[in-house]
């Protein structure tokens, strides 16, 4: 199911605030259904990353370096651990890997 944001939308057609928005997808990941997708979205993803409410990732690594771009995880992602599930390499290279949630970060002392 890909998100689509016309139904998050005020009754006015405004915009809702990142809280309200937050609260709309929680509310619509506790009803049963398929997949929420997030596809190019970067400051929503964002948004979730910063409420808890990214459960997997699905990415693909392309094997070059721009040398700027947007942060995936950026100042005020929760810390998390994931784990991989599934993973393939392409015949150019792309890694695609999906992290699952794996909960808490482990941490240890030396």
């Amino acid at each position: 199911m890909c998100l689509n944001l016309s139904p998050l939308m005020e009754s006015n057609g405004s915009r809702p605030s990142k809280r309200r928005y937050c609260e709309k997808i929680t509310k619509i990941k506790q009803q049963e259904g398929p997949d929420l997708h997030v596809y190019g979205s970067s400051n929503l993803l964002q948004t979730l990353l910063k409420h808890d409410l990214v459960d997997a990732f699905w990415l693909k690594i392309f094997p070059i370096t721009l040398g700027r771009g947007k942060r995936l995880f950026a100042d005020g992602t929760i810390p998390a651990a994931f784990k991989v599930t599934e993973s393939t390499v392409t015949s150019k290279g792309v890694i695609i890997v999906n992290y699952e949630l794996a909960g808490a970060v482990p941490t240890g002392s030396l």
